[in-house]
């Protein structure tokens, strides 16, 4: 609790953020105090789904904050989803990308679905009885998304969904599933579509949950289609708008993932902060010493720049910019970056003990790495920065 009220105390940027915004942040932040931050070791440990969190989540009313009123949701933005996502990420990543995985489930229903889809299935997601998954990823198809083999072949007024699905989290677990899947094989990514499969529909099965170096108490598993009917007012938008609608959504949710890591590496630095005054070597705190206050300083000054970059690419967002795929990119790959090089850094500070799991920082170093890997590697990231830098200079 001292970590979270030292933070507000010394906090001189306000980032512009309204007075509901702060309440909402401040309400995450307990939430993620009283009822995460006390069982995220065991968590971890057990490698055990948080349901009942997910449960305590939505009670405090925080699940489909950017689903509109009239389907059970808050109508906010997607600023209003990343101080969320950080508060909880601070007190355990695996909670948080759980949390943010099942929006990025529900999310091309929000872009692309009809009313009956929202009003059918946008309900639960916002209390937390339900939860969403997107499923993308294939054994042979994880930078190259265009390599994806699940077919969905049209067929007796559906669809007949044959292949499998690799590392979807919330697998196993989630209500609802978001998939994308080739309608017309023959076109390659053009043939692509994507498909809302609820849990429980007969041919869906579930591969083993993997055993992660983090986030260990979300759920990661293989999904198995094996002649797996579904009707065909379950497509979203139309055939053959599988791949725009995957990365829209996914344009959409990689500020979720720079707020992740944004968490990871506030709660780094509040550690180190904190053990380096309680620590002494030689006679003093070892944060007296230069090597160490520079390496909280460099910690401190690069945690709140990409906080500024996620905030004002949610901002650009929620301001109805549709063209922010560069952004988004610069923000995932920066606070990503940024959380692992502040973890690293919190292990060195806690020497031998850092190194130990009976101590917080390991679990943050472990949990940092995915955020620099999944929804797009860094290096993919960069690819798209790149590319648009250049397309955008020669339009010049």
């Amino acid at each position: 609790m001292r970590a979270w009220k030292r933070r507000r105390e010394r906090e001189k940027l306000d980032h512009r953020l309204s007075e509901d915004e702060i309440t909402l942040r401040e309400l995450a932040a307990r939430v993620a105090r009283e009822k995460i931050a006390p069982v995220a070791a065991e968590l971890d440990e057990r490698e055990e789904f948080p349901r009942r969190i997910l449960e305590e989540i939505g009670r405090a009313g925080l699940m489909g904050l950017t689903v509109p009123e009239r389907y059970g949701g808050m109508g906010l933005g997607h600023l209003a989803t990343c101080l969320v996502i950080e508060e909880l990420s601070r007190a355990c990543a695996g909670v948080g990308v759980t949390y943010a995985a099942s929006i990025l489930g529900y999310g091309p229903i929000l872009l692309f679905g009809t009313e009956e889809h929202k009003g059918t299935y946008l309900p639960s997601m916002c209390t937390g009885e339900g939860l969403g998954a997107f499923a993308l990823t294939e054994p042979q198809a994880g930078s190259d998304a265009a390599a994806i083999r699940c077919t969905a072949v049209p067929r007796d007024g559906g669809y007949v969904i044959s292949g499998t699905k690799q590392w979807i989290t919330n697998g196993g677990e989630a209500s609802l599933y978001t998939i994308i899947a080739l309608t017309a094989p023959q076109r390659g990514p053009r043939g692509a579509s994507a498909l809302i499969v609820p849990a429980g529909t007969p041919g869906l099965s579930y591969g083993r949950k993997e055993k992660k170096l983090g986030i260990r108490c979300s759920a990661t598993r293989e999904l198995v289609f094996d002649e797996c009917f579904v009707p065909a007012a379950n497509l979203l938008g139309r055939e053959g708008q599988g791949f725009i609608i995957a990365m829209r959504n996914l344009n959409l949710g990689r500020p979720g993932v720079a707020a992740q890591a944004l968490g990871i590496a506030q709660a780094a630095l509040d550690h180190s902060v904190r053990y380096s005054l309680e620590r002494e070597q030689f006679g003093q705190p070892i944060g007296r010493f230069q090597a160490v206050g520079h390496m909280l300083a460099d910690m401190a000054t690069h945690i709140e720049a990409a906080r500024s970059l996620v905030y004002a690419v949610a901002r650009a967002i929620d301001s109805g910019d549709q063209d922010f795929e560069r952004e988004a990119a610069m923000a995932k790959t920066f606070a990503s970056d940024t959380a692992m090089a502040a973890a690293t850094d919190a292990v060195q500070i806690f020497g031998g003990y850092g190194y130990m799991r009976d101590y917080p920082v390991e679990k943050l170093f472990r949990d940092a790495k995915i955020t620099q890997i999944y929804e797009g590697t860094n290096q993919v990231q960069r690819n798209i920065i790149a590319a648009s830098l250049l397309k955008e200079a020669a339009r010049r």
